[in-house]
């Protein structure tokens, strides 16, 4: 928290408290600019990491087959609306020779996800640094996602979710390889 600006964003919660009609000192909304001041610390604290460093601590393996973590859990906020998108990301990845903790990919989904994003770009930095970090033979991310900015404002659509994938390497050139990996990917979400 000590690279945001805290009191900054207070003032600005302040402000915005001020125009909508309300009255910051009131007694239910006193705490309320420290409070949100600490939560977007919290939901961007991805700006001040590096999600490289997790994927520094690799295992030599000659494992030639596909590795596939489902059903990671993420949320971010947009940033056209400030607003949260939530679901789970899906990764595989086929070594060339090292292989990573898979605790470690869960970390680069939430290291990339705890900025302001688009859910487009966020699948793909993940691919782009898992393939180029990993130097894998092919990455394949897929993020299945809810955005609040659609489901409770604008067009008002709950429910909807928004598929994005990124797929490099062999997933991208070998369409047998692409299948067996979006097989495994989804799993029962087909």
């Amino acid at each position: 928290m000590d690279k945001f600006e805290l009191d900054k964003i207070e003032d600005a919660v302040k402000t915005i408290l001020q125009a909508v009609g309300e009255d910051p000192d009131r007694e239910g909304l006193q705490d309320t600019p420290k409070r949100v001041a600490k939560m977007y610390a919290e939901l961007f604290a991805g700006l001040n990491d590096d999600p490289a460093h997790f994927l520094d601590v690799g295992f030599t393996e000659q494992y030639d087959e596909m590795v596939v973590l489902r059903d990671i859990p993420f949320h971010s906020m947009c940033e056209h609306h400030l607003l949260p998108f939530m679901g789970k990301a899906h990764v595989a990845y086929i070594p060339n020779g090292k292989v990573v903790g898979i605790s470690k990919l869960a970390r680069v989904v939430e290291t990339f996800a705890h900025r302001p994003q688009l859910q487009e770009r966020l699948t793909s930095q993940i691919a782009d640094l898992l393939m180029s970090k990993l130097q894998a033979k092919g990455v394949g991310v897929i993020i299945e996602a809810s955005h609040t900015c659609m489901t409770i404002r604008g067009v008002k659509t709950p429910g909807a979710t928004m598929v994005t994938s990124s797929m490099q390497g062999i997933f991208r050139s070998n369409i047998a390889t692409r299948n067996e990996a979006m097989n495994l990917l989804m799993g029962n979400h087909r």
